[in-house]
């Protein structure tokens, strides 16, 4: 193992591996099979481009994202690893140059995309490049019970046929056992290791909060993090282009990233994020997958992610240089209600069943009173832990830890929304959902409401002196503890269960959880929300004078900052403060290539 870690540390600049790498690595190198699941920013790309370069011959990537291959190999050749790619964005003549290139043996690490790498003349290349190992990144995109299917992923079985004895490892950051069972068995791999880290994203924080004036709850937070990198997600294309717009009138430098946008107009925008030009891409969904930017200071959804895995992977975006990160979620139970609309419009009827079945769970980790973090591991199957083991029920690091809210008797409240379903299927021999009961109690004078006659109900208006949404959060709060229960096979309609009958008859006291609010997270609470997720001692001023110096070099090279150097880097040579090149190299991050090309600059820096 000297070997690896004198490759980790004279290529990547790291003087240790991060959980599972070294594992994964050594395995792969054995010639095995391996299914990797590692967390966004737990360190995937070295499980294969290290490997690479211990090994004989060459070592293909499939990426999903052409878009995306250039930043990767421009990083590769930063370290000064043989890197290049094959896709539709080459000219004849550039074609022509790499060809002859990987004949001669020149690289040791191709991408390439899953059409480009089927096609019969790069397979008959392949044969005779001496392919040594193959890499199948976002590997969860082979499973149709993946979160982000590819129907192009579902041909790469036919590696295995061509190349029988070439050994895989498919790479994913999200992905449930019968995703990783789905792969295994779609690319044919014999006995693989397997390999699943943590879903644990320490650094990163968890807040939601009720979203009521979004554009003011933006620029409120944006205020509390100046010049910093951040990613807004929202459900439409079209509050994308206004989110993007009214965050710009305000003085923001705010970009967005659709489908709808033409391919020039993507890639522009999102080389500009990824070069720092602009702080603040306000994107759909469409924009995210192998982003590479490590300094990524938060993640905000302005709207309801559809599931639990979409939520865990576009957060996981945040942080991934490992610095404190925050996550933060406007919710609206408006959006509820929204996807559950897009659900019915599905053809199949698995497909709906599927979707209403993760939107509720997704509501319910929304609604939820315990630790974020915890709710989020157990969904992936996973106890929160100590590092000694011992289990764990509190992060202090998310919204519920750090500021919990208030329980209070809702006995009163509770029946009210009981009888209100019970009264509804009485009078009109059918349940209705969440929404509906909601808009009842709270007097809501609306198109279905006079249709079925249920303003005649005796519940009708007996909860004006809350908001709709309040009733709501009750009702989910009830579904959560047993009271009541969503029927997803019959359009989602809130029925009451044995439980519930239960307490209607008995009247005894349930006591319920105040709704979320809209409140700031205090200055006090935000120190202790970085304390927790591993703000490090370093000098400030130092830091911006040596993120200056580091966008200067990146400018002139037309390269991403952080390809340079990371955030966390540039702390750890803010708090270390080298004098030598020889303490230079003491730095996390500091390879033997990126100190001989920028080692005495930021010395000189430090220095001054």
């Amino acid at each position: 193992m000297i070997q690896l870690r004198d490759l980790l540390k004279r290529y990547f600049g790291f003087d240790s591996f991060r959980p599972l790498q070294e594992e994964i690595i050594t395995r792969s190198l054995a010639g095995d099979d391996v299914v990797a699941l590692l967390p966004t920013g737990g360190g995937k790309s070295l499980c294969y481009q290290l490997p690479a370069l211990a090994r004989e011959g060459l070592t293909i990537v499939v990426s999903p994202l052409i878009a995306l291959m250039k930043d990767q190999v421009d990083g590769l050749r930063e370290m000064n690893i043989p890197a290049t790619f094959i896709n539709s964005s080459l000219d004849s003549g550039e074609f022509f140059q790499r060809y002859c290139a990987l004949d001669s043996g020149e690289y040791k690490i191709l991408y390439l995309s899953p059409e480009r790498l089927l096609q019969e003349d790069m397979l008959s290349r392949l044969s005779r490049w001496n392919l040594a190992a193959i890499a199948i990144d976002e590997a969860h995109c082979i499973s149709e019970w993946g979160h982000d299917f590819r129907p192009e992923y579902g041909q790469l079985s036919k590696l295995r046929q061509v190349f029988p004895d070439v050994p895989v490892i498919a790479l994913t950051a999200t992905a449930t056992t019968r995703v990783c069972d789905d792969i295994v068995s779609r690319l044919e791999l014999r006995n693989p290791a397997r390999f699943i880290a943590s879903f644990n994203r320490p650094n990163l924080s968890y807040r939601i909060i009720a979203r009521r004036e979004p554009l003011r709850q933006l620029t409120d937070f944006l205020e509390d993090h100046p010049n910093e990198s951040g990613i807004i997600y929202c459900l439409s294309r079209s509050k994308t282009e206004e989110i993007a717009h009214a965050l710009s009138s305000k003085g923001y430098s705010a970009l967005p990233y659709h489908a709808g946008l033409s391919a020039e107009q993507r890639a522009s925008n999102q080389e500009r994020f990824l070069k720092d030009e602009i702080p603040l891409m306000v994107a759909t969904i469409a924009f995210g997958m192998g982003v590479d930017k490590p300094n990524v200071r938060f993640v905000i959804h302005h709207d309801l992610p559809k599931n639990i895995e979409s939520y865990y992977q576009e957060t996981g975006r945040a942080g991934r240089d490992g610095l404190p990160s925050e996550c933060v979620l406007l919710y609206s139970q408006s959006d509820t209600a929204k996807l559950y609309r897009f659900a019915e419009e599905a053809n199949d009827p698995r497909e709906q069943e599927v979707a209403r079945r993760q939107i509720s769970q997704m509501v319910r980790f929304v609604e939820g009173t315990e630790c974020r973090r915890t709710a989020i591991l157990r969904y992936f199957g996973e106890e929160y832990r100590a590092e000694d083991g011992t289990p764990l029920s509190s992060c202090g690091a998310c919204d519920n830890c750090l500021t919990p809210r208030e329980q209070f008797d809702g006995t009163t409240e509770a029946l009210k929304i009981l009888s209100c379903i019970a009264r509804v299927q009485q009078k009109s021999g059918f349940g209705v959902g969440a929404v509906h009961i909601a808009d009842i109690l709270a007097g809501a004078d609306n198109e279905k409401i006079r249709r079925w006659e249920h303003n005649t109900l005796s519940t009708y208006g007996v909860g004006r002196d809350r908001p709709r949404q309040e009733w709501l959060s009750f009702t989910q709060e009830l579904i959560s503890r047993g009271l009541l229960r969503v029927n997803l096979e019959r359009f989602s309609i809130v029925e009451i269960t044995e439980a519930g009958k239960g307490a209607m008859k008995s009247r005894s006291s349930i006591f319920l959880t105040k709704p979320l609010t809209t409140t700031k997270l205090a200055a006090e609470k935000r120190r202790e929300l970085k304390a927790r997720t591993g703000e490090r001692v370093f000098d400030r001023d130092l830091f911006d004078k040596l993120r200056k110096l580091r966008r200067t070099i990146a400018d002139e090279k037309g390269i991403p900052a952080f390809m340079v150097f990371s955030d966390a880097t540039l702390q750890d040579m803010a708090g270390k403060k080298p004098r030598t090149l020889s303490e230079m190299l003491g730095v996390s991050g500091v390879g033997e290539r990126k100190l001989e090309q920028y080692g005495d600059l930021f010395l000189r820096e430090i220095s001054e």
